[in-house]
């Protein structure tokens, strides 16, 4: 059996989230081996994380009519992949939603894989057989073009909130979820969800966690990909991310 692939993890944005990542690939690499040889010692895959500065990247958010305005957002999550890759890490992934929305021009030159967080979700979201998806997360993820885009390709319909009240409330809540304010977040989402429900879709559909803090309302569940409260489907894009890491981790060590 071969070592796992080092994994590069961009994170930060915010620190919370990445706490989780590290965390749950690892307790994901202790079951996974157990499972196979219980009496050994097991393996956890090596892992480098560049650890962004939030207000920083905040800062450097840039308008869509205006390329030019994204240069120092794209170079900071840049400069970051590149260092990863200098450490060794075979591919890396992004552990923040928000950068997605610029991943093509943020990956271009490096040189090892870097994993989509919005690609994984789609095809998790077109696995369950999710037809229309809400996005919540930043502002930037909730009216992005290119998330909708991409869950387009795998014949999802994804729509951030077209509610003003609603996607003010999401932004409220992320801010406290990044302070470490969980109490009521859950149903706090909940009416979020129903509210743009209610004034934006003919079914209910699917709900995408899209912002790495927003599973920190489901303590029990912000480790599951897919889940269920109080009548609300949910897809934890963190969870999803997670997984496809993983996978790609212990590819060749399955080989």
């Amino acid at each position: 059996m071969n070592a796992m692939k080092k994994i590069g993890i961009v994170g930060g944005v915010a620190w919370l989230s990445t706490v989780d990542y590290y965390s749950e690939i690892c307790r994901r690499s202790e079951r996974w081996h157990l499972a196979r040889n219980p009496q050994a010692v097991p393996s956890t895959p090596e892992m480098s994380i560049e650890s962004l500065d939030l207000k920083k990247a905040i800062s450097y958010l840039g308008t869509d009519d205006d390329e030019e305005s994204w240069s120092q957002f794209d170079d900071y999550h840049r400069a970051a992949l590149q260092r990863l890759e200098t450490s060794g890490a075979d591919f890396a992934l992004m552990a923040s939603n928000t950068p997605h929305h610029r991943f093509a021009t943020i990956v271009r030159g490096i040189g090892i894989p870097v994993i989509s967080i919005l690609d994984a979700v789609a095809k998790e979201s077109a696995r369950i057989g999710a037809g229309a998806v809400l996005i919540l997360g930043t502002a930037l993820t909730m009216k992005s073009p290119r998330f909708r885009e991409g869950f387009a390709k795998y014949g999802v319909e994804a729509a951030g909130p077209h509610d003003e009240v609603a996607r003010a409330m999401t932004l409220d809540l992320i801010t406290e979820l990044q302070l470490g304010k969980l109490e009521g977040a859950a149903e706090r989402l909940g009416r979020i969800a129903r509210m743009s429900f209610e004034r934006q879709f003919g079914a209910q559909p699917a709900v995408c966690l899209a912002c790495t803090e927003l599973p920190l309302a489901f303590q029990e569940q912000k480790m599951l990909t897919t889940f269920e409260h109080d009548g609300v489907l949910y897809i934890n894009a963190t969870a999803v991310h997670i997984n496809a890491a993983f996978d790609l981790a212990v590819n060749q060590a399955s080989k």
